[in-house]
């Protein structure tokens, strides 16, 4: 090494600052959207791979690799603003899916909060809580009507694609959804079985499955 590199090394009092060159200075595709980057960064979206989807609807053309570089070299070392963070994808279907009366005081709050500032957040929970107590009281009859107004709903590509898929066993689905039996235990003696035989990787016969059933029973 030169004596120069090696009184800049000495003299850095970061990391960053050890890897200074004349390719750190090129002009790139990313420069006219490290602006966004910086601001979403702030506002605390941290997932390199999110922020390169949104500036690729943007027009970004080029891959992903350039925007894990530039979140790992450069906004690695920002400081963010110290607030909150963000519920995660999992908690909310939490909240969603478990009944209000049943949702601790806390949880009730954040769901509150998450669906104020997301309308179609809102509009899907509306459905999914429908949802939930024509099938825990047994309302099969007013799954036409249910299936009607999610299928109404352009915003929520995802349930109205589920919805639509109901027609295609629709008789099925109301008796689900109306008589008093389920077939859930049997399903699941089956799931059951399904994961002993690929515990031995497919080679499972009748014979070794049965007797591990009994044995477990």
């Amino acid at each position: 090494m030169t004596l120069n590199t090696i009184l800049r090394f000495s003299r850095a009092t970061t990391p960053e600052e050890m890897f200074t060159g004349q390719w750190q200075n090129r002009a790139t595709r990313l420069d006219d959207y490290k602006p966004y980057l910086d601001q979403r960064w702030q506002e605390g979206c941290t997932n390199a791979w999110k922020l390169w989807e949104e500036i690729k609807e943007q027009g970004y053309p080029r891959g992903y690799a350039g925007v894990r570089d530039y979140v790992s070299r450069t906004l690695r070392g920002k400081p963010q603003p110290v607030g909150p963070r963000p519920p995660s994808a999992r908690a909310v279907t939490r909240w969603i899916l478990t009944h209000p009366d049943a949702l601790p005081e806390i949880d009730r709050i954040h769901l509150k909060a998450a669906l104020a500032n997301c309308p179609k957040l809102s509009a899907l929970a509306e459905h999914v809580r429908s949802f939930a107590h024509m099938l825990t009281h047994l309302q099969g009859d007013r799954l036409p009507e249910w299936i009607e107004a999610a299928s109404a709903t352009p915003e929520l590509p995802s349930l109205r694609h589920f919805a639509q898929h109901l027609l295609r066993d629709l008789d099925a689905v109301t008796a689900g959804l109306t008589l008093p039996w389920s077939s859930g235990v049997v399903e699941g003696h089956v799931n059951r079985i399904k994961m002993l035989k690929r515990q031995m990787f497919g080679r499972a016969g009748f014979a070794l499955l049965r007797k591990r059933v009994l044995l477990a029973t």
